[in-house]
């Protein structure tokens, strides 16, 4: 214990830890003291074997970052591909028919010079499967159009848009005759629609839409605007159904073409209804005569306003059993919210127009005024079913509401150019307002239950 000599700190080990080097000898000099000690080397690297999973996870990550490269690159390529001017040298239409698969589509493009890479077109087509499938139809593509540019306009399906337009007042064999004689349209109808059945209007449609198809819209269309008229109509009109509505909004349409007075021609007959009186309408006449077929081609003549048929409202009373034609949007319009008149009677004013009154003999001034005005004219307007008689000191007048006139005799042979002078059906008859002051128009006359002819 007291023989045991201190060591030097330089010789100290930490405690617990074995020194496993030579004991170092005490520094000869304080030089040798201070130089550092040598660093031990470096113990030996243990390699380890790496696994099988640890490789193929590395070699997936390195395929997948050479697979995102190379379609990086792919969609660049292809990108500039489709967006690169067309072939196509000027503005083209394309018909592409119905149930055509892509491929065929691809093959009938080429040919038609639109695009020149029909696969290019295919793979293109697939990748815009989401924004929709590629549709039929007649399209336009422009000059240049690219790939891209062609794909968009069938996938959103700008076909071209052709129109059929129907006027006001045509009879169901009418409209039926007018959608025939369209060459866009395609296949038949199946029978003719009931009269009054189809709204009047212009009507859009692709190439491929059958007429059958174009009736069932027209008539879709009429179904809504009745609809929807009706619930706005006056609450003191004395029709009682939308149907009755469409007739005299029928009988409204073939009496005036002029927007500015169907409510006051629609007024003249809601007051006669009211009052029980005939509607004395010359086109219901003609449509008892030769149904929805035509127009006449001639003058009433005097025997044909007394025949008693289902449609000549100078012999029954009230409405006819249908329409009379397909009524337009105004007229119905007009037939629901008419004119507040007291006016009975209208005849024409030489101007394309009418003259209204309140009183019969209002009525029988306005007819002598018109038919000086026929007097002093040597052409007149003049519009199906009338002609211009023999004797000129006949004229346009009537003891209704209606601007044709009737006569028994052929129609007359009329220069080049010049039109047919319109005469009211009512004159020469005992209805005729200038021949027979007396005539009662409040008078009932029961008709019996025929067919149409």
């Amino acid at each position: 214990m007291f023989g045991r000599k201190k060591q030097s700190p330089l010789m100290q080990q930490p405690e617990g830890q074995e020194n496993d080097l030579q004991p170092r000898l005490a520094p000869k000099s304080p030089s040798e003291a201070i130089k550092p000690m040598a660093a031990p080397p470096p113990p030996p690297r243990v390699r380890r074997r790496r696994g099988g999973m640890m490789s193929t996870v590395s070699g997936l990550l390195t395929l997948l970052i050479a697979l995102a490269g190379a379609a990086i690159f792919g969609i660049t390529v292809l990108e500039k591909e489709v967006s690169a001017p067309g072939p196509l040298q000027a503005d083209k239409v394309v018909v592409i028919p119905r149930n055509t698969g892509t491929s065929e589509i691809a093959t009938l493009l080429k040919d038609e010079g639109v695009i020149d890479q029909p696969m290019l077109f295919e793979v293109y087509a697939l990748l815009n499967r989401q924004r929709g499938q590629l549709k039929a139809g007649e399209f336009l593509f422009k000059a240049k159009a690219s790939l891209e540019d062609t794909i968009d306009t069938l996938v959103q399906g700008k076909a071209i848009l052709h129109s059929v337009t129907v006027p006001e007042g045509l009879t169901s064999d009418q409209i039926v005759a007018r959608l025939y004689d369209n060459e866009i349209l395609s296949g038949d109808v199946i029978e003719t629609p009931r009269e009054g059945s189809m709204l009047p209007d212009t009507y859009k449609f692709e190439r491929g839409m059958t007429r059958q198809q174009m009736v069932t819209n027209m008539q879709a269309a009429q179904r809504q605007a009745l609809t929807q008229i009706w619930q706005r109509r006056s609450s003191d009109l004395p029709i009682k159904t939308p149907q009755e509505l469409l007739i005299l909004a029928s009988i409204v349409e073939k009496e005036t073409g002029r927007a500015d007075e169907r409510t006051r021609v629609a007024a003249v007959f809601i007051n006669r209804l009211n009052k029980r009186m005939k509607l004395q309408s010359d086109p219901t006449i003609v449509y008892g005569l030769v149904g929805g077929k035509g127009t006449l081609g001639r003058g009433i003549t005097k025997n044909e306003i007394e025949t008693a048929t289902p449609y000549n409202t100078y012999v029954i009373e009230g409405l006819p059993p249908s329409a009379i034609a397909n009524p337009g949007r105004a007229a119905l319009e007009a037939v629901a919210n008419p004119s507040r008149t007291k006016d009975l009677y209208f005849v024409a004013d030489g101007t394309g127009g009418h003259t209204f009154a309140e009183t019969y003999e209002q009525h029988q001034r306005n007819v002598t005024r018109w038919r000086q005005i026929e007097k002093a004219k040597a052409t007149t307007d003049g519009n199906v079913d009338r002609v211009e008689p023999e004797d000129d000191t006949r004229g346009q007048g009537g003891a209704a509401a209606s601007p044709s006139l009737a006569q028994d005799q052929a129609p007359a042979v009329l220069k080049p150019g010049a039109r047919p002078r319109a005469f009211d059906a009512s004159e020469g008859t005992n209805k005729d307002p200038l021949k027979n002051k007396n005539f009662d128009l409040n008078s009932g006359k029961s008709v019996p239950n025929l067919k149409q002819p």
